[in-house]
């Protein structure tokens, strides 16, 4: 795990702003801990309107994204983790899913935050999960990004 070169990021308030977080529902431990960490940084920023939503994968992250962002979300954050298997779907599901995700962003013009972890097995997935021996919180940043840009979007 890289880690090198992140920023600092404070973060910001953004009281007013509709937050939607769309979490994947394999690997509870994980995806449990990654909505803990988006919730704590939303909380921090002052915003009050968020709801969290499941979904049964990863896969089905970008069309409930996209369900999100057209209804008038600010800013929606992605939560879910794919680990490799013995299979092609990791490749599969990975690629999906953040095209998917990108897509929603683009094309809507609602920041999502990248919360998707997409690890080669389950101690990388722990260790970016935000848990209490984790290293990185993947969760918080996700929310962090989402918040930053729906503020810098608002600014142009």
């Amino acid at each position: 795990m890289s880690g090198s070169g992140a920023p600092t990021i404070e973060t910001p308030r953004a009281e007013g702003l509709r937050v939607a977080v769309i979490a994947a529902q394999w690997h509870p431990l994980i995806t449990d801990s990654l909505v803990a960490g988006s919730e704590r940084a939303l909380a921090e920023a002052g915003v009050t309107d968020h709801k969290v939503v499941r979904v049964p994968g990863s896969f089905e992250l970008p069309v409930a994204a996209l369900h999100a962002a057209r209804s008038g979300y600010d800013a929606v954050v992605a939560l879910g983790v794919v680990i490799r298997g013995d299979t092609p779907h990791f490749e599969y599901v990975c690629q999906a899913a953040t095209e998917g995700l990108m897509q929603v962003s683009v094309t809507t013009g609602v920041p999502v935050g990248f919360g998707l972890l997409t690890c080669d097995n389950d101690p990388q997935a722990l260790d970016r999960a935000g848990l209490p021996d984790s290293r990185e919180d993947k969760g918080y940043e996700a929310a962090q990004a989402a918040l930053i840009s729906a503020l810098a979007i608002r600014s142009l």
